[in-house]
């Protein structure tokens, strides 16, 4: 459906302008009521529509009867059996918002609100039920590009900073059609509306170091969704954590945003007077249920007519929250006393649901039955003719890989090149050389005992720091995934590609150090294999490392697993135990230490070489237990089968990803 031809949008200025929108897929049009950068130019020949175009396209938002439920279990009391039980969250809530206007939804903690809210973003899974559409049309891809979703928790980049944030986003979810100039531009204005600019070039900051403040975090999250220009604006407690004129700037933002046509939907706890105001809806929630839905200006006059009404001035909001909280205006004092029970709330609960059924409910849905043909019909294929269309993505494949490579790279540069991990690394290998310094060609212990040292070390470290990549990106990963930033495929392989040059520097110093001063075969090309074979190695036990992240998403779990794995492939490696039953002889053939110590060994010695096995006497190499067990031959088989783990492992990272919700 789209916006009705006489619509009343509020403007910054606090006059009022009536817009007429004859076409739902029409440019808005410059004006001084807002920002000039949510204006982007469209070449009016292009042969296809931009994102930008579809961003622009408003959307008239309409959910009736929303019902979501849960399923929980209830342990017994004294040893009972425990029970499954159905909670409802959302309780039949309707409504619906023009382009052009803010609805909040009001309520206590609880409420439902946050939820809702993600429902009406399509993000919600499990047992929803109701109708949600969009245009006159459900949910779809199109709309999804459309969104823009700005959750509660702040999800950035500790490393990066606001500009680097903003810029990164600009350049992944802006089409190509603008220039690299002018996104920086767009970035700029953003930054400078939002009240960034004396932060612009500090870095996010995380839990171990300090960067910006959390109300600075928040507008930067806002800015995010600013960007890409979104027809339709979703934002679950935009102001929580702000201060009153950083929250009115906020808001007056938001507001703008809505003046140039946009459909905007928040969530807010307790709105000062000044931002309440600010609406042009409200719904109000009560345990899930609604128990208010209209004009915010008018919500005060409703509640006075079903005879809840209060003699002292009082911040509406403030008045409403006690309504959801089942407080009468004239209750309040028996509350602060402590003498207003539950059941009395409970009662007043169910009164201000029953009005709600009775003077808004019948009334609001038979406005949602009563739709002009005409605008429905217009409504569903202007939706069809942008949903064919919006599927493909804003930007190329290799332009998502390009961005996503270098945001990983700067993100990275101080965890990858940390000075603890660089000394970590350097001083085993010195000590490592200190300890098997120049190692006799006799002492063949030794230095296959060397040999083992290089498969295991660069076995585990390397998996254990992989098993924390995706569940630590969990939350971005879904993030950006939601709102449909890019391909599945092109942030993988950027992720594992970007950490090639970071992972493989630190095992190339680590062999350079403890080969030489080990005193393993001096030869370069004997070095240079070896080398090969080590970081061949990373790469596989890499590449296990994060499947098994992928797959559990948890970082408890993960390491739990790795850790029992990495010891079941140390015990099967080859080296500690030379005769493995026949029953279990299976498990030497998963671990890539034994293939890697396999080739490390290959490298070094051929089944013709001697070592002095006691004075005087000489045997094979081939010969020594430790070496026997695996063998000297069948190399390449060796490499084939770790090339295959190492393409495995990936592959099934890259399914479980796919199953991310």
């Amino acid at each position: 459906m789209a916006m009705p031809s006489n619509s009343v949008v509020p403007t910054p200025d606090d006059t009022t302008t009536t817009i007429t929108i004859s076409n739902p897929i029409e440019m808005v049009k410059p004006n001084h009521d807002y920002p000039s950068y949510l204006v982007y130019p469209v070449q009016p020949n292009s042969r296809s529509t931009s994102c930008l175009q579809l961003a622009l396209s408003p959307i008239t938002l309409k959910f009736e009867d929303v019902v979501y439920k849960v399923k929980f279990e209830q342990k017994g009391t004294c040893g009972g059996v425990a029970s499954t039980r159905e909670k409802t969250i959302l309780n039949g809530v309707t409504g619906k918002v023009y382009p052009g206007e803010i609805l909040a939804m009001l309520g206590p903690s609880g409420s439902g609100k946050t939820t809702l809210l993600t429902a009406l973003g399509g993000r919600l899974t499990g047992k929803l039920s109701g109708k949600i559409t969009y245009n006159s049309c459900p949910f779809s891809g199109s709309i999804k590009r459309r969104t823009g979703f700005v959750t509660q928790e702040d999800v950035l980049y500790p490393h990066l900073t606001v500009t680097e944030t903003l810029l990164f986003t600009a350049m992944l979810r802006l089409p190509k059609t603008l220039t690299q100039g002018e996104k920086v531009e767009h970035v700029e204005r953003v930054i400078a509306e939002l009240g960034l600019t004396r932060c612009k070039t500090s870095m996010i900051g995380g839990p171990l170091f300090r960067g910006i403040s959390g109300g600075e975090k928040k507008r930067v999250s806002i800015g995010q969704e600013m960007l890409i220009n979104p027809s339709l604006l979703l934002l679950d407690e935009p102001t929580s954590g702000l201060d009153s004129t950083t929250a009115q700037r906020i808001v007056t933002t938001i507001k703008r945003l809505a003046s140039g046509g946009r459909t905007v939907i928040t969530t807010i706890h307790q709105p000062s007077s000044r931002l309440y105001h600010m609406f042009d809806k409200l719904v109000l929630l009560s345990e899930g249920s609604p128990i208010y839905y209209g004009p915010a200006s008018t919500a005060l006059e409703y509640f006075t007519s079903i005879g809840f009404s209060t003699t002292i001035t009082v911040n509406p909001a403030d008045l409403l929250l006690d309504l959801a909280n089942g407080i009468a205006p004239d209750a309040m004092h028996e509350y602060e006393q402590g003498e207003n029970t539950e059941h009395e709330r409970k009662l007043v609960r169910e009164q201000l649901v029953s009005s709600y059924e009775t003077y808004i409910s019948t009334r609001l849905k038979a406005d949602l039955c009563s739709v002009d043909i005409s605008n429905h019909n217009h409504g569903k294929e202007a939706s069809r003719r942008s949903h064919g269309k919006s599927e493909q993505w804003c930007t190329s494949w290799w332009h998502q890989f390009k961005v996503l490579l270098l945001r990983g790279v700067k993100e990275r540069r101080f965890e990858s090149f940390n000075r603890l991990r660089i000394f970590q690394v350097i001083s085993v290998a010195i000590l490592g050389g200190l300890l098997w310094w120049h190692t006799p060609t006799s002492h063949i212990e030794d230095r296959i005992a060397m040999l083992f040292f290089f498969s295991v070390f660069w076995g585990f470290y390397p998996l254990y720091n992989a098993v924390f990549t995706f569940p630590q990106e969990r939350r971005m990963l879904i993030k950006e995934r939601s709102s449909g930033m890019y391909r599945l495929s092109s942030y993988f392989l950027a992720r594992t590609i970007g950490d090639l040059p970071l992972e493989l520097a630190l095992p190339t110093a680590f062999t350079f150090i403890l080969y030489w001063m080990g005193g393993l075969k001096p030869d370069p090309v004997t070095f240079v294999l070896s080398l090969l074979v080590v970081l061949y190695n990373v790469l596989v036990a890499q590449s296990l490392g994060l499947a098994i992240g992928a797959i559990l998403m948890d970082v408890k779990k993960a390491t739990t697993l790795a850790s029992v794995t990495t010891l079941v492939f140390l015990i099967a490696g080859g080296y500690y135990i030379q005769q493995i039953p026949s029953f279990i002889v299976w498990l030497k053939y998963l671990s890539y230490s034994y293939y890697c110590f396999k080739l490390l060994l290959g490298v070094q010695y051929n089944e013709s070489d001697l070592y002095e096995c006691s004075k005087g006497v000489y045997c094979h190499v081939a010969d020594f237990p430790a070496v026997k067990s695996v063998g000297l031959n069948n190399l390449p088989a060796d490499l084939l089968i770790m090339a295959m783990m190492l393409v495995g492992y990936r592959l099934v990272a890259y399914i479980a990803l796919q199953k991310v919700k």
